[in-house]
């Protein structure tokens, strides 16, 4: 039987082991946190499939542009959708060695999805976007009535998205 409390403690664990190997810039102990097959999604939407490619990847990046920096955050949820599979969110963003504090800028949210492996829980998939919310107009507003008139014009010129007919 699991038991979600060590559970529990044993994913923030590896959360909190992921960030301190950036942060050691040791891109095989980094690597060694995900799945063989694991894919990866950066904050700029490109993907990386299997954990010899984000030790890879990882290695060019301390070695290059981000030698130095260090990975800094919160986890800010565990949900587990089975007893061997959970979902993590949290913050982690760069902080580069020149900088004492994170430009809210860099601010980024991961979602993990972690999976129970004969050597502890792992991560299989994890997408890292920007935190750049923005506000979306009310529907009486007036980019919303703009969208809407785009619409009716596109469609009666016989352009734009085609609907099926109901």
């Amino acid at each position: 039987m699991n038991d979600t409390a060590t559970d529990d403690t044993e994913i923030r664990t590896l959360f909190r082991d992921l960030m301190q190997a950036w942060t050691e810039n040791d891109a095989e102990a980094y690597a060694g946190h995900f799945t063989a097959d694991s894919d990866y999604v950066s904050y700029d939407g490109t993907r990386a499939i299997g954990r010899t490619e984000h030790q890879r990847n990882h290695d060019k990046l301390f070695r290059g542009v981000l030698a130095g920096s260090a990975l800094v955050g919160d986890l800010e949820s565990i949900r587990f959708v089975t007893r061997d599979v959970a979902i993590l969110h949290g913050t982690a963003s760069v902080l580069m060695p020149w900088r004492s504090r994170l430009p809210k800028r860099r601010r980024s949210r991961q979602t993990l999805v972690l999976v129970r492996t004969s050597e502890g829980w792992r991560i299989t998939a994890i997408h890292n976007g920007r935190v750049s919310p923005v506000t979306v107009p009310e529907p009486d507003s007036f980019p919303a009535e703009m969208s809407r008139l785009m619409g009716r014009i596109a469609r009666g010129l016989g352009v734009g998205v085609r609907r099926p007919a109901r």
